[in-house]
């Protein structure tokens, strides 16, 4: 399959986490998604996520997860951290460069805090290390939107707090069919992982993280608040610091040379 794509699953406790893999590198590179996991897994998306990442797929071995399919109330970000190192110790991966976008960098903060022998190098992208205004208005908004079945319009403000403007001119056009695509049978899976958001909080403990570390974010971010990733790499001794100007919560796809520092971080 093109680049080696693999879709599958992997037994975590007591319930299955879907995974993608691609690449054939003889380094692991783990990306950890953001809330919009909560819609949607990563099942089945290996051709598509090799296709669109396949600037990594020459050097690294690529492992997207998703969080696990079973998800209990209360259920936080350090507990997803552990059920994603528990997923690594059965693929075998000891070691990985660990890529976490919005949410995901929430995980991938703990995995580096409790867990700092898994991860060799760290990006947190377009993410926050604790609660703030920006965040309880946002994700809450969309948590009311959830519980009333309103998909249409949380992926439409979701879109639109987290695009440029110049990109949403291109495509607000197909907003009218957005609700009648992806929509899931049930939005519990996507509240758990939003209250698990609203109440992350990994900022006290963010200089156990040892491990060289990239934070990058966007100076118009609507969803994490526009001086999230500044706050993190003042708190994480050695980071470095990349903010995009002009883009926002997107920026990881919207910034035409996104990949391009991702590679040259982790082969540094």
């Amino acid at each position: 399959m093109f680049y080696h794509a693999h879709n599958g699953s992997v037994r975590v406790g007591n319930s299955e986490m879907d995974y993608i893999s691609f690449g054939s590198g003889n380094k692991n590179l783990i990306m950890l998604p953001g809330l919009g996991d909560g819609l949607s897994t990563v099942k089945g998306m290996a051709l598509v996520f090799s296709m669109m990442y396949r600037a990594y797929a020459k050097e690294f071995t690529v492992y997207v997860f998703s969080r696990k399919n079973h998800l209990q109330e209360g259920y936080s970000t350090r507990e997803m951290a552990k059920d994603q190192a528990e997923a690594m110790a059965v693929l075998g991966l000891s070691k990985a460069d660990i890529l976490g976008i919005s949410q995901g960098g929430m995980i991938a903060q703990y995995l580096a805090i409790d867990y700092p022998d898994l991860v060799h190098r760290l990006i947190l992208a377009v993410t926050s290390s604790m609660p703030n205004e920006t965040i309880h208005k946002t994700v809450g908004a969309w948590m009311e939107m959830a519980m009333q079945g309103n998909y249409k319009n949380l992926i439409i403000d979701t879109a639109e707090k987290s695009y440029s403007e110049t990109y949403l001119k291109k495509y607000r056009r197909l907003y009218p069919i957005l609700g009648r695509i992806g929509k899931p049978k049930s939005f519990q899976r996507f509240l758990i992982q939003a209250d698990s958001c609203i109440s992350h909080n990994a900022c006290a403990e963010l200089n156990k993280i040892t491990c060289p570390t990239l934070v990058i974010g966007g100076d118009c971010d609507q969803i994490v608040g526009t001086t999230a990733a500044s706050a993190i790499a003042d708190k994480v001794s050695g980071s470095e610091l990349l903010i995009y100007s002009g883009l926002g919560h997107a920026a990881y796809e919207e910034a035409e040379d996104f990949k391009e520092r991702v590679l040259h971080f982790f082969m540094k």
